[in-house]
C-alpha cells in the first residue's frame, strides 16, 4: 500500500458512498482540498444521503510496461442494492463475471488506453490525464450525477494534497489489479478495474483479500462487507478504447 495515500487508505471508506454526487455547480469546496476520507463532510450534503460511484491492469504486451506498476488481476460478480442508482460499471450479482488477470486478453484499444493512464499517473503530473479524458459527451466521468466542466480540477479537489498526487496513486493501484469485462452486447460494454467491483467480498480467497488490502484497510474491507459490496474507486474503458469513468461509490 502506497505511503502517499495513507490518509485515504487508513480511514474507513464506507462514508465515501455518502454525499458523492459532486456536481460541479453544487460542490462548495473549502480553501484546502477535501481528502477522500472527508467526502462525507462536504458542506451542503446531508450525512444520511447515500452516494454512488465506479475501475484493471498487468504487464503491457503492446506499448511496453511501466516500471513499478504491478501486474494485473481481474473480477467476479457484483453486489448492488435494488432500487438504488448505481455507478457506471456496477453489475447485477446474479450474473457471475470472469476475473481476468492477463491484459493481453483485452482488445488492443483497451490495452493502449490503460497503458496511457498508467504512464500519465506514474508521471506525477495530473494534467497528463487531460488529453485522455475527451470532451463534451465523450468526457471521462469523474463524479456521479451532472458532469463537471473540469474533470482534472475535480480530481485535484478530491485529492488529499494540493497537486493531486493522492488520486494518481489510487489510480495506479486500481489499474494494477485484475479486471472484468461486463455488459457484453449492450451499450454498457466495458472493461472495469478493479475486479472487486463485481466480486462478492465475503467470498474472497486469502490472496484476493491481500490484493484488496493493498487498496483499502482491513477496517474498510469489513465496512464494505457489511455494506454489501466494493464502494471505492473503479475505472472503466470501453472496448474501443474510450476512458469512460473513474468514480467511487456503490
Amino acid at each position: 500500500m502506497r505511503i502517499g495515500k495513507e490518509k485515504v487508505s487508513r480511514i474507513p471508506l464506507a462514508p465515501v458512498m455518502l454525499a458523492f454526487s459532486l456536481a460541479a455547480g453544487s460542490l462548495a469546496l473549502a480553501p484546502s482540498a477535501y481528502a477522500l476520507s472527508e467526502l462525507h463532510k462536504i458542506p451542503g450534503q446531508p450525512n444520511d444521503q447515500p452516494a454512488q460511484g465506479n475501475a484493471q491492469g498487468q504487464s503491457q504486451p503492446q506499448g511496453g510496461t511501466t516500471p513499478g506498476v504491478p501486474m494485473a488481476d481481474p473480477l467476479v460478480n457484483s453486489q448492488n442494492s435494488q432500487g438504488v442508482d448505481k455507478t457506471p460499471g456496477a453489475q447485477d450479482n446474479s450474473k457471475p463475471v470472469e476475473v481476468i488477470h492477463d491484459i493481453s486478453k483485452a482488445p488492443e484499444p483497451v490495452r493502449k488506453m490503460r497503458q496511457q493512464i498508467v504512464e500519465a499517473a506514474a508521471s506525477g503530473d495530473l494534467e497528463r490525464l487531460r488529453p485522455l479524458m475527451g470532451a463534451g459527451a465523450e468526457q471521462t466521468q469523474v463524479t456521479v450525477g451532472e458532469p463537471t466542466d473540469d474533470p482534472i480540477g475535480t480530481l485535484k479537489d478530491l485529492s488529499g494534497d494540493p497537486d493531486g498526487d493522492e488520486i494518481l496513486a489510487i489510480m495506479l493501484d486500481i489499474v494494477s489489479t485484475g479486471f472484468v469485462h461486463v455488459g457484453q452486447g449492450t451499450p454498457e460494454d466495458m472493461y472495469v478495474w478493479p475486479y472487486f467491483a463485481e466480486k462478492d467480498l465475503k467470498s474472497l480467497t486469502p490472496p484476493e483479500r491481500v490484493e484488496l488490502l493493498r487498496i483499502v484497510t482491513a477496517g474498510d474491507l469489513s465496512d464494505m462487507q457489511e455494506f454489501g459490496g466494493y464502494n471505492f474507486y473503479r475505472l472503466g474503458i470501453t472496448p474501443d478504447g474510450k476512458w469512460k469513468f473513474f468514480t467511487a461509490g456503490d
